[in-house]
């Protein structure tokens, strides 16, 4: 198969479509956030790279506490809105009409209508050429209970979670047909 060469680029696809949320002057705000992962499973850590600009950090670093929404494909507008409006400029709870609440932490503010939620606090902060590394010890997790399967484990085909393709796509996507068994498809080669 032939190849062509592109240069250095950050081409991994699908990224989650995730909502950043945290506290500036006593107010919620979320931003939209694509360039995010699992750091760590013991203990439980998530990474997030966010432009230092970005006023969302403001809150970030100053309680070290943030949240991480994962909205479902019901929601790809106030996902792509919170994404291209600033919370210095407009308030995007009032905006997406989301219901925010609070579970442990008291700076993390998260969206109800989110199908999953997790509550994090900042553990640390890696500053890169154009981003800023987030990474986050999750302390708590909400699940919406409709996405929870009879032996109480998360249903992700239920959280039908939003995914992003980056550019030139440009497109927020919902999670496709299943292909296979994880963990086992591959033993029938």
């Amino acid at each position: 198969m032939a190849k062509v060469t592109k240069g250095p680029q950050t081409w991994i696809a699908p990224m989650p479509a995730l909502l950043i949320g945290a506290m500036i002057d006593g107010k919620p705000n979320f931003m939209t956030a694509a360039w995010a992962g699992i750091a760590s499973g013991e203990p439980p850590m998530v990474s997030v790279a966010i432009r230092p600009a970005r006023y969302t950090m403001r809150g970030i670093r100053a309680n070290a506490e943030f949240s991480v929404n994962v909205p479902s494909v019901a929601q790809v507008r106030e996902v792509d809105f919170c994404g291209v409006k600033s919370g210095a400029d407009v308030d995007k709870v009032e905006c997406c009409g989301f219901s925010v609440f609070y579970g442990t932490l008291g700076n993390a503010p998260l969206i109800e209508q989110c199908p999953l939620n997790l509550e994090c606090t900042v553990h640390q902060i890696v500053e890169l050429d154009s981003h800023l590394l987030v990474l986050g010890r999750v302390v708590e997790t909400h699940v919406s209970e409709h996405c929870i399967s009879a032996n109480g484990m998360i249903d992700f085909m239920k959280v039908a979670p939003v995914v992003f393709l980056d550019n030139p796509t440009r497109k927020y996507c919902g999670v496709g047909a299943v292909e296979g068994d994880a963990f086992s498809i591959g033993l029938e080669l």
